[in-house]
């Protein structure tokens, strides 16, 4: 660089990276404070009953991981996770598909599948309640065409679950269906003109030519949907607040059962940590994942 190029060159042009790079620096600030504090009162026995508060150390990580209520927690966090992204996964992709063909019914079926991403999920829970009620509702006069009557939905320990990824089904998997779609639309043609000159039945382009070209785009819809199932609040609360029971007390709901309803606010910060962990290094994996199935695809696409 010339010798005093640096003082030739006008202020607010050498401060543009700063600008550019500060939104950026904001937002990493905003979320650290909040998370540095969190695990900072994970060692105290902070509560809103008591303000004062001192260090305790490991006692409440201790407490918790000694405890059936995080095991419990954690196995309904985990059954529900996968259970939701599953079906979610499978079903938005077979829709996907389905609907691949730019055709008049088709771009009217997508307008309509794409109606309960526009839904509050309390909003969705409180549509869902109407509809599965024993006295007016839709789902339940249909279950009586075969003989099935009082079904308890949500208000079993049994069928609660079911409820519950019946209803996140229900509002999520136009996300999926969408990301797939994208990525449908987004193929290459040359690969399947030439499949389609050779003869290739549609079993073998699907397996050969779709599927692996798709996943990128899959692992995209998988790691969205799995990190929010993991995590899922709103749905659950709407629905039966944990219950019946703890049915359905997941690690989400633990912690705000501790921090707000018992205002033990330290003692639930270890559970949102521990979902934090395994949040961050399933969503590690699969972004790994992810990066290594596009070049895969991009090689393949060639």
């Amino acid at each position: 660089m010339p010798k005093g190029y640096a003082s030739e060159v006008p202020g607010y042009i050498r401060r543009r990276p700063y600008y550019i790079i500060a939104p950026g620096l904001i937002i990493l600030i905003g979320i650290m404070i909040p998370f540095a504090v969190a695990i900072f009162l994970s060692f105290t026995n902070f509560s809103f009953r008591n303000p004062k508060f001192s260090l305790v150390g490991f006692k409440n990580w201790i407490r918790m991981f000694s405890s059936k209520v995080f095991w419990h927690a954690l196995f309904i966090t985990l059954l529900y996770g996968i259970g939701a992204t599953t079906i979610q996964m499978l079903l938005g992709t077979a829709i996907a598909l389905l609907l691949k063909k730019d055709t008049l019914y088709g771009r009217i079926l997508k307008v309509l599948f794409t109606f309960p991403l526009m839904v509050a999920p309390a909003i969705a829970v409180l549509i869902w309640q109407l509809m599965t009620s024993n006295s007016v509702g839709v789902l339940e006069k249909f279950l009586n065409l075969f003989n099935i009557y009082g079904f308890p939905w949500a208000a079993s320990h049994k069928t609660a679950l079911f409820t519950a990824l019946l209803i996140d089904t229900w509002v999520n998997t136009p996300f999926v269906l969408l990301l797939v779609l994208a990525g449908i639309q987004s193929l290459p043609k040359s690969p399947f003109e030439a499949a389609a000159v050779d003869g290739a039945n549609s079993w073998f382009v699907f397996k050969t030519l779709t599927l692996p070209l798709l996943k990128p785009f899959m692992y995209i819809a998988l790691l969205f949907r799995l990190m929010a199932s993991l995590q899922e609040f709103g749905i659950i609360f709407a629905l039966s607040k944990g219950g019946p029971g703890d049915s359905l007390m997941n690690i989400s709901l633990t912690s705000y059962i501790n921090g707000f309803i018992y205002q033990k606010l330290a003692a639930s910060m270890p559970y949102l940590l521990v979902l934090w962990v395994f949040i961050y290094f399933t969503a590690r994996f699969l972004v790994k994942r992810q990066r290594l199935l596009a070049k895969q695809a991009a090689g393949l696409s060639i």
